[in-house]
């Protein structure tokens, strides 16, 4: 079908099946070439040709020989994905052991619109502002979808005339981008901030925010990873040390960002075929950026003499200097890895850069990076009326990327799951019972215990017991006849299936102890 020709298929389509299937067929083959960026004359023929089917498909629908809807194809928009109960329980565990690592530091949390105004976010993301997602003209204002949490959070913070602040925000961002959904990389995705706003004195903050994410990944069993840090003034003195115009700076450090996924020919390509660097200025940076090391490197760097020259790289040499030295102290120096072709294509970040790569022996299951982040005290600025800057620094976690490793992980497992968190099954042992079931629920409910029963008047036993096995309930509350007479509850322990009689009025105290030691 890639050979497609729209004058070829022009005969008429009368089978409402062939119409449905064609129609499916065609939308999948149309967003593969948008994919591969085909010209728009082939695109628009597409397009046309749809719209054919279309409307040779709706005499059926008028009819009645087929529901309108039957031509819709049922599957999320590219780049985004449903997530099903077990999905969500990895979410959710993720989300929270995130979320307790942003407590452990001391951060509150705030939350702003998914979408802002245009002007907001417009010249804020360099090269990648042809990401973003614009909305059509509402009510006399033009908006965009959120690219990221940080131009929000500097917007609010602007707004809101706020110059400290230690803050984390969860919430979706969207990008306009060919999504990888195998490997964590979608057009709505999750992002999980934490940010440090204030004047301090140097690298404090930024040495926290690098020990935040070693917290994170170490906390999720994701220990195979490595922090690539750089400095943008170091960047920027290293071209300015090669006599390179200032306006070619940000072009020049999107392609450089691109070293981890391209081999330098291709990026040397880039910026003298594309950019206008000379061949000669390509190969002097070249000479720099492909190295990597630890304290050693940035020792010897700070005795080269042709960069020297530049106050810009020697500034951001002994800035990397001081924040090994305090890396060494939060013992994560041993994962630091002084990266210069770290370049991070965003125009706010001044400052230190840093990028969490997961690494995997096996080439396929690599996914990259996971979090990243970095120093940005103009980006307040922008947003100020008297342009009164505050200094801000953070890190951004790439959860999506992080829910796909641990959901791999979790397929490898024959342990299942657990999707849900009722702690006690309330059961009955024969029939007519349902009443005293709703009783004990309630009573369970009333002091804060997660319980539930079945839906069914009179269910069978067996049946209520495999549920609470397939759920992993850790209790079950069961009542009969028998109990009923004698005033007593059985409480079953599901995993050991040991039973045990206990007076009725004490049953939330004995839940609660269980529940205790359970823990």
């Amino acid at each position: 079908m890639e050979d497609f020709k729209v004058e070829e298929k022009n005969e008429k389509l009368t089978d409402k099946n062939t119409l449905l299937h064609q129609i499916q067929f065609m939308t999948q083959y149309i967003n593969r070439l948008k994919a591969k960026q085909a010209s728009k004359t082939e695109i628009d023929a597409v397009s046309s040709y749809i719209e054919q089917l279309k409307q040779e498909l709706s005499v059926y629908i008028r009819n009645g020989d087929i529901p309108p809807k039957a031509s819709l194809l049922l599957k999320p928009p590219k780049g985004t994905r449903d997530y099903g109960p077990e999905q969500m329980a990895v979410r959710n565990k993720v989300l929270n052991d995130i979320i307790s690592v942003f407590k452990r530091h001391g951060a509150v949390t705030i939350d702003t619109p998914v979408f802002e105004l245009k002007d907001v976010l417009t010249g804020k993301y360099g090269e990648d502002s042809k990401l973003i997602y614009d909305m059509e003209d509402q009510g006399g204002e033009i908006l965009s979808l959120r690219y990221d949490l940080t131009v929000p959070f500097a917007r609010y913070l602007a707004m809101n005339k706020i110059s400290n602040i230690k803050r984390y925000h969860i919430g979706k961002v969207y990008r306009r981008d060919n999504p990888a959904m195998t490997k964590g990389r979608y057009r709505e995705f999750l992002q999980c901030d934490f940010d440090i706003a204030g004047q301090y004195d140097p690298l404090i903050a930024d040495v926290e925010c690098v020990r935040i994410g070693y917290e994170i990944l170490n906390r999720l069993d994701l220990s195979n990873f490595c922090i690539k840090i750089n400095h943008r003034a170091l960047l920027d003195g290293l071209f300015e040390a090669c006599k390179i115009e200032a306006s070619k700076f940000r072009i020049i450090c999107s392609s450089i960002d691109k070293l981890d996924k391209e081999p330098w020919e291709l990026v040397r390509r880039e910026i003298t075929v594309e950019k206008g660097l000379t061949e000669e200025e390509a190969d002097k940076i070249g000479s720099y950026i492909l190295r990597s090391g630890r304290e050693e490197l940035v020792n010897l760097l700070l005795k080269d003499e042709f960069l020297m020259t530049s106050n810009s790289a020697k500034k951001g040499l002994e800035e990397i200097q001081q924040f090994l030295h305090f890396c060494t102290i939060y013992k994560i120096s041993y994962k630091i890895k002084f990266d210069l072709s770290l370049a991070r294509g965003l125009d706010y970040y001044t400052g230190l850069i840093y990028e969490f790569v997961l690494e995997s022996k096996n080439k396929d299951e690599s996914v990259g990076s996971v979090a990243a982040g970095g120093r940005y005290d103009n980006l307040v600025g922008m947003f100020d009326p008297k342009h009164k800057t505050v200094p801000c620094v953070g890190i951004s976690i790439g959860v999506e990327r992080l829910f796909s490793v641990i959901e791999t992980k979790f397929s490898k497992e024959t342990e299942k799951v657990r999707i849900i968190d009722t702690q006690v099954y309330v059961a009955s042992a024969q029939k007519n019972l349902l009443e005293e079931r709703m009783k004990i629920c309630c009573e369970l409910w009333s002091n804060d215990i997660n319980a539930e029963q079945s839906y069914k008047k009179n269910p069978k036993l067996l049946q209520q017991l495999q549920y609470c096995e397939e759920y992993k309930v850790p209790f079950a509350v069961i009542i009969g006849e028998r109990e009923l007479e004698q005033g007593i509850v059985k409480i079953r322990n599901i995993s050991t299936r040991e039973e045990e009689d206990i007076v009725r009025e004490n049953l939330v105290s004995e839940i609660l102890k269980k529940l205790n030691l359970n823990l």
